[in-house]
């Protein structure tokens, strides 16, 4: 086993910590996608959680989520901005704190954005009922 390869499977178990689901249904690739496409999930999987998530001796993982969620919110990429909801529930954010969030975001990023981001946390947390 490749350092490498022991790099991405603990990376993967870092998601599946985080998110309460293995990660690997979303990262298959299509006959369509070119051979170096698993690189790209690879190597993003890494970065993500086998490098940044991790660090939690200045800023914890709770934290991390939340920051996480006004990030994809205000970028509005709405599948990761789902995923960053799960991760935040999962570790102790609680619903009314990622409202905040929201309320935060319309004032700095504006209110079509947050209502948008908004639209996907309210369906996760149909989800956590």
């Amino acid at each position: 086993m490749t350092e490498d390869t022991r790099d991405y499977d603990a990376a993967l178990d870092e998601a599946e910590r985080l998110l309460g689901f293995r990660l690997e249904r979303f990262l298959g690739t299509a006959p369509t996608e070119p051979e170096n496409a698993d690189d790209f999930k690879r190597i993003a999987t890494i970065q993500a959680f086998g490098d940044a998530w991790p660090r939690t001796d200045r800023l914890d993982t709770r934290t991390r989520a939340i920051v996480s969620v006004a990030i994809a919110a205000t970028l509005g990429v709405l599948e990761p901005l789902r995923g960053q909801l799960r991760i935040a529930l999962n570790n102790g954010v609680t619903k009314e704190e990622i409202v905040e969030v929201f309320i935060q975001l319309a004032a700095y990023a504006g209110v079509a954005r947050a209502f948008e981001g908004y639209g996907v946390a309210a369906e996760v947390f149909a989800e956590n009922g």
